[in-house]
């Protein structure tokens, strides 16, 4: 266990988080979820021990629990206070029963109707879905019960916001911005501004405010292109790895099937090739497409690849992958991550904004749509527009090729950076 040293905005939340609602929104990076591994979560499962009702800790998904807030409590206290999620969902710390729930799964909602939790701990609740919430506060129903949530701010009519803001419940919740956080590098935080600024993320995740996304999305790019395009791979980038990502087309949309290079480390990314159908095609014909490209892809570069593809469209999938054994090609089709879109989006904001990503020209549908690419202004939540006007597909497409990486790619910016 290491030594406890918190910011006065931790020490503000630790004195005031009192209530029923206890919740931090702000700035990433900025300590809101470190304070709760070392000492809220802690605090309040010990205080309710031997007590009616069930603990829970949700998130995103199962998988996000485990790496934002299993693996560095484990870190912090050690593994014999902070267990390993079992194979029914239950994690013991410091002693207690917790159950851990990834809000993506409406499944498993249905397990606990009619539970009652004496303690709920809500990862980027923002995130999460509104249907596991609205279970939620209905099963804070103890004398003692609280839910302590974080999260990163959307737009202003997301319904947690609307529920934050009522003014009749017992709620309490700190803003926090990058700043908040003095144990930061300066350099970090000067490189994390950049990647940032212009775009709606500065407003979320370096201010903390609750913010509509409006306006083009990749402004970095479409303000100028020629910073990010590239006729060759320059002998200084050394690819050391290649992926490819597919997207079926549907419904008047386009196949999209896209080659990306990733230098040492994951210091950058290079798009590399891109192939993009709008027409309507045969399966049969979709695959000679795709050996197509990827033996294409093999010849220029000379290396067996990954392929991540869209699990929407499994039967597609199947008959790629059965022409490409078929013709020998040297890649292995996956079904893709498929994180949020809004994850996704905000994982290319910030490699265009650190400048870790280049495109070679002859991808000319990913360097139309990134100067192209909008928000839905009529949508209450997130959503990037998708009306026929530039290539989404091939948006989604090169989202697919690296999302799995995502981790390491912003890592590999702050190591560099702090």
């Amino acid at each position: 266990m290491q030594n406890l040293e918190f910011s006065k905005k931790q020490l503000e939340f630790i004195k005031n988080a009192t209530h029923r609602w206890n919740g931090k929104i702000g700035a990433t990076q900025c300590g809101k979820t470190y304070i709760d591994i070392a000492y809220v979560i802690p605090n309040r499962i010990m205080e309710r021990a031997g007590l009616d009702g069930l603990n829970l800790i949700t998130g995103v998904s199962k998988g996000t629990i485990e790496r934002n807030i299993l693996e560095p409590m484990r870190d912090y206290w050690g593994d014999a206070l902070v267990g390993d999620i079992s194979s029914e969902n239950i994690v013991y710390l410091f002693g207690e029963k917790v159950y851990c729930l990834g809000m993506e799964k409406i499944s498993q909602v249905a397990k606990f109707r009619g539970a009652k939790f004496k303690y709920a701990y809500c990862d980027e609740l923002v995130d999460c879905n509104i249907e596991v919430f609205e279970l939620l506060k209905s099963r804070l129903s103890l004398s003692y019960s609280v839910c302590d949530f974080t999260g990163n701010p959307a737009s202003p009519t997301h319904p947690l916001k609307q529920f934050i803001d009522r003014t009749d419940l017992d709620i309490y919740c700190q803003t926090w911005t990058i700043f908040d956080n003095p144990f930061l590098s300066k350099k970090f935080v000067d490189e994390l501004c950049k990647e940032y600024f212009g775009t709606v993320y500065y407003d979320r995740y370096i201010l903390g405010k609750w913010i509509k996304g409006e306006g083009l999305i990749y402004r970095v790019f479409a303000d100028n292109p020629k910073k990010f395009i590239i006729d060759n791979v320059p002998d200084d980038l050394h690819v050391v790895m290649i992926e490819g990502g597919i997207d079926f087309g549907g419904n008047k949309s386009k196949h999209a099937f896209i080659l990306v290079g990733f230098t040492p480390f994951y210091r950058e990314v290079i798009y590399l090739e891109e192939k993009v159908i709008d027409k309507e095609i045969t399966p049969t014909e979709l695959a000679t497409e795709w050996v197509d490209f990827a033996q294409e892809c093999f010849r220029k570069y000379g290396r067996a690849f990954d392929v991540n593809y869209d699990n929407a469209e499994p039967v597609l999938a199947r008959g790629l992958e059965a022409a490409s054994i078929q013709h020998f090609c040297r890649v292995e089709l996956k079904p893709a991550f498929k994180i949020s879109i809004v994850s996704r989006i905000r994982l290319f904001v910030s490699l265009l904004g650190s400048n870790r990503l280049k495109i070679k020209s002859n991808c000319t549908n990913l360097i139309r749509s990134l100067q192209e690419a909008v928000w839905n202004s009529k949508s209450q939540v997130d959503e990037r527009l998708d009306n026929g006007t530039y290539c989404v597909d091939i948006l989604d497409a090169a989202e697919y090729a690296i999302e799995k990486h995502q981790n390491e790619l912003l890592y590999s910016n702050s190591a560099k950076n702090v």
